[in-house]
């Protein structure tokens, strides 16, 4: 059998594109080093995947930030007020990317969305009333003349129409259908020139289609490909992933591509799909078996007997295996991890693993396979049957905090006294050189644990101190001690293991390195009481101005985790909800009268059919929330955080977490969610971020008077808080301490 690869790593072995792209941003390095460092990501990804036997190969899968601001580019779908900087081509890239500001300029970046389900980012691409949609192929060419030149021949992949336009705002009257014509001419000149390339394969890659389609959608299509695909002078495969397509598939596959791509990992209705309605025999199915989104080794024997019901399924058509989406989604090797056993390592595959994966399980490889059942001959670890009997013990009292909400926000506006439009900030402040150093030499065992401590809690002191000095009214410690949101709680959770370099892009130069659930979760010790108490003692005595004590809630620790496959989701973040819940509690007890309960990637696993929203995840999801802060006093101000998704069609089960104050992103999508607060009579006092922190530009004090008057059109101003639209860690200290001041000064404005 064939084998085939959706897309690699762009990253790098080794995070060189993230190093390579700030060092440009900062002007250490010039375009054409930073292209000669990303030539080089591509040609060691080529190489791995032809030297592992790969047949199909791809090309154009990738991008100095992301793959949907790419495809923009490729159709010329660039905003007028970028067009009007007069910047290079790369710059202009950016500037849509990460906004761009100067003594002349000042424009904000694109919103910035999740990818379908994963904790993957993506540009959301505007198109204007006038934007004329034209192919501007280059990018395309060059990089499969380059992999050519490397003796690799691919497969070219691009995003496709349908899921591009599906995807894009519209800042007119103009919608989806408006362009299609437009785009189909695109589409089919690209075509062409692909083939001039001497490409044989085109991967038009449409994961759109695993929505609930409407009819409208399904005329959408029709529209474009029956306009494309007429006369085609290469072989086209309509890869889709991250579910099924049941809504169409009979329709698809009679349109006349030369091959499928069907996820079998996510699309649970794949293989029934097969087996009602077959497959075409003279087309070949791409079929994804091998996981790319999660680390752990794949069951050969299991994989085996569903591609032999695939193909029995799919009688007479040639099939190819394949992974299941990108493989953008997971690390890059393990041969980078140093720490963990060979026996921990065993377990795991990351992209390049996966690629002997896909081999083995081609080949049939009898050795391959005999070695591959001794992983799975036993179970991985041992139960916590104490623990397993707490959670099914629990009844509908443990998910409920009383009392009620209404009565809980009078008696906290009387014991926290804060002034009308209170501001805070999410949690994080810049994560300096310094603050990484003094993390890195704790960790290798350069500096003692007082030395550490000692570090942190001078600039835990400082920037309370700052704090003060902007005029903030809810305080934060800073976040100093914590790499990351997650891995940080995972630490100081028994049933976490942690790699070294298994980073995973999840924006532009943004990489995460997501912990991995190895078996029970429980707490091994209060994790952040003493620094909140610690930083509630620097703040003066006479303002009485509260620290919010900072955690991560159960179901984000879960969704930016590689999850444990042996055991339900549900079961795992009730066990990560009794965890959290004792630090809550301890932090409640220890003086701290704010606590914010991070669900920054609350929506990151909701299933992408509605039909699947409760029964599959918000029936859990929003109850293990609930577990976490059902036991605090009615004193106890409970604050969560969301940020970057899509989430007007859950609002009404955000209220239903039945937290006290909400943050969340919203700079970037230009506050839409306001109107559904409205609609849906949204209970919860709520903080819109007021200006995008992932851009380096510094908002103005009438920019955020603007935005705040905004949402008083919506929101009642005794609900309203003034905050930024997520954590300042990423951010220079200049450029926060100069925005703050601008939040605090609007704030002012707003309440004369």
């Amino acid at each position: 059998m064939k084998t085939s690869v959706i897309g690699f790593p762009r990253i790098g072995a080794h995070r060189e594109l993230k190093f390579a792209s700030e060092k440009y941003f900062a002007k250490t390095i010039s375009q054409e080093e930073l292209e000669q460092a990303a030539k080089q990501i591509r040609l060691d990804g080529w190489k791995k995947q032809a030297e592992a036997g790969i047949d199909f190969i791809s090309s154009n899968d990738f991008s100095f930030y992301d793959g949907m601001l790419d495809t923009a580019f490729m159709l010329g779908a660039i905003p007028a007020r970028y067009k009007a900087l007069c910047l290079s081509k790369l710059d202009t890239f950016f500037a849509m990317a990460r906004g761009f500001q100067s003594e002349k300029s000042d424009v904000t970046a694109l919103p910035m969305k999740k990818w379908f389900n994963t904790n993957y980012h993506y540009i959301v691409p505007e198109i204007e009333e006038s934007t004329e949609l034209r192919l501007d192929a280059t990018k395309i060419a060059s990089e499969y003349k380059e992999a050519a030149g490397a003796g690799i021949k691919t497969k070219i992949n691009v995003i496709g129409p349908f899921t591009f336009l599906k995807l894009a705002h519209y800042s007119g009257t103009k919608n989806a259908a408006s362009f299609a014509d437009d785009a189909a001419k695109c589409y089919k000149q690209l075509l062409a020139e692909c083939a001039k390339l001497g490409a044989e394969w085109l991967q038009i890659e449409e994961p759109y289609l695993v929505f609930d389609l409407t009819d409208e959608d399904k005329q959408l299509f029709k529209a474009l490909y029956e306009k494309i695909l007429p006369g085609k002078p290469l072989k086209v495969l309509l890869q889709t992933y991250f579910g099924d397509v049941r809504d169409f598939y009979t329709e698809i596959i009679k349109y006349d591509f030369d091959a499928f791509g069907l996820d079998f990992v996510e699309g649970k209705e794949s293989l029934n799909l097969l087996k009602k309605y077959g497959f075409p025999k003279d087309k070949l199915l791409f079929a994804g078996v091998v996981n790319g989104k999660n680390i752990w080794r794949n069951n050969y024997e299991k994989t085996a007997a569903l591609i032999a019901e695939i193909e029995k399924a799919a009688a007479g058509a040639e099939t190819v295996i394949s992974t299941s989406c990108s493989l953008l989604h997971v690390p890059y090797t393990t041969k980078n991890e140093e720490k963990l056993s060979a026996e921990i390592l065993a377990h795991f595959a990351f992209a390049e693993e996966k690629l002997k994966e896909l081999k083995d399980i081609a080949d049939a490889d009898s050795k391959a396979f005999a070695e591959n059942k001794k992983l799975f001959a036993h179970e991985r670890v041992e139960k916590n049957l104490a623990l397993a009997d707490k959670i099914s013990k629990l009844t509908a009292k443990d998910f409920t905090r009383v009392p009620a909400f209404a009565e809980r926000e009078a008696i906290q506006k009387k014991a926290l006294n804060l002034p009308p439009f209170p501001t805070t900030t999410i949690g994080s402040f810049p994560q300096t050189q310094e603050v990484r150093k003094n993390r890195a030499d704790f960790k290798k065992g350069l500096i003692s644990k007082e030395q550490y401590e000692d570090f942190n809690k001078k600039m835990i002191a400082r920037c309370i101190k700052k704090q003060e000095e902007i005029g903030l009214d809810v305080l934060v410690h800073g976040e100093f001690e914590r790499n990351d949101m997650v891995e940080y709680f995972g630490e100081n959770l028994d049933g976490y293991i942690f790699t070294q370099k298994a980073w995973v892009q999840s924006y532009g130069t943004r990489c995460v390195k997501p912990p991995v659930v190895w078996g029970d979760i429980t707490r091994k010790n209060q994790i952040t009481v003493d620094w909140s108490v610690y930083a509630q003692s620097c703040a003066d005595k006479n303002s009485k101005k509260p620290v919010k004590g900072m955690l991560t809630g159960p179901v984000t620790i879960l969704n930016w985790s590689f999850p444990r496959e042996d055991i339900s989701l549900k079961e795992c973040a009730f066990q990560i909800a009794f965890a959290i819940r004792d630090e809550v509690l301890d932090l409640e007890a220890n003086g701290i009268r704010i606590i914010q309960i991070d669900e920054a990637a609350l929506k990151e696993k909701l299933p992408l059919r509605k039909a699947d929203w409760h029964s599959e995840y918000l029936d859990w999801a929003i109850p293990a929330f609930n577990l976490v802060h059902s036991g605090c006093k009615a004193e106890t101000q409970i604050h969560t955080h969301m940020c970057y998704s899509e989430f007007i069609p859950i609002i009404t089960d955000i209220d239903n977490m039945d937290a006290d104050v909400i943050t969340f992103e919203a700079s970037r999508s230009n506050l839409e969610i306001l109107q559904a607060l409205k609609e849906k009579n949204f209970r919860t006092e709520v903080g819109p971020g007021v200006y995008d922190i992932h851009s380096p530009r510094v908002p103005s004090v009438e920019e955020i008077v603007a935005a705040v008057n905004k949402m008083k059109q919506f929101v009642k101003p005794s609900k309203l808080w003034i905050n930024p639209d997520c954590g300042l860690k990423t951010r220079g200290e200049t450029e926060t301490d100069a925005s703050l001041k601008n939040l605090v000064a609007a704030a002012k404005k707003v309440r004369g």
